[in-house]
């Protein structure tokens, strides 16, 4: 399952290489390529990302992008190259490109926003409440 919520992190993370002064657009609807098929991941305005029936909430900083999940920030690392998103680090093996397909669809009417579990921990940092 954490091979699942690993692909959620590519939704808002900055890119390397762009301006630091603001983090990249990652909202869209992304795809990878997984053992068991593709895998279609929803990263919206709102902090909210989707995968099937999932939902989490993120949050980038530097080069990390943070999904909550369980009440703590699982982290991975990033680089966005055009429309493909790598992520490594965290709970994947090894890193996994998503390509982006197009724009997020709305969260479904009625499912909030995970909560919040607290502000993540500074880049390099343990994940955690």
């Amino acid at each position: 399952m954490r091979f699942v919520f690993s692909f959620l992190m590519l939704a808002a993370v900055p890119a390397a290489g762009l301006a630091q002064s603001r983090p990249a657009d990652l909202t869209g609807t992304w795809e990878a390529e997984s053992p068991d098929g593709p895998v279609t991941i929803i990263v919206r305005p709102d902090s909210s990302a989707s995968f099937g029936e999932e939902i989490v909430r993120w949050r980038v900083a530097a080069d990390t992008v943070y999904l909550a999940i369980g009440g703590e920030w699982l982290a991975y690392n990033f680089a966005l190259r055009g429309a493909t998103l790598t992520l490594s680090g965290g709970d994947l093996e090894e890193p996994i490109d998503l390509e982006k397909l197009g724009p997020p669809t709305p969260r479904p009417e009625g499912v909030p926003v995970p909560p919040d579990p607290g502000t993540p921990p500074a880049p390099g940092g343990s994940a955690g409440r």
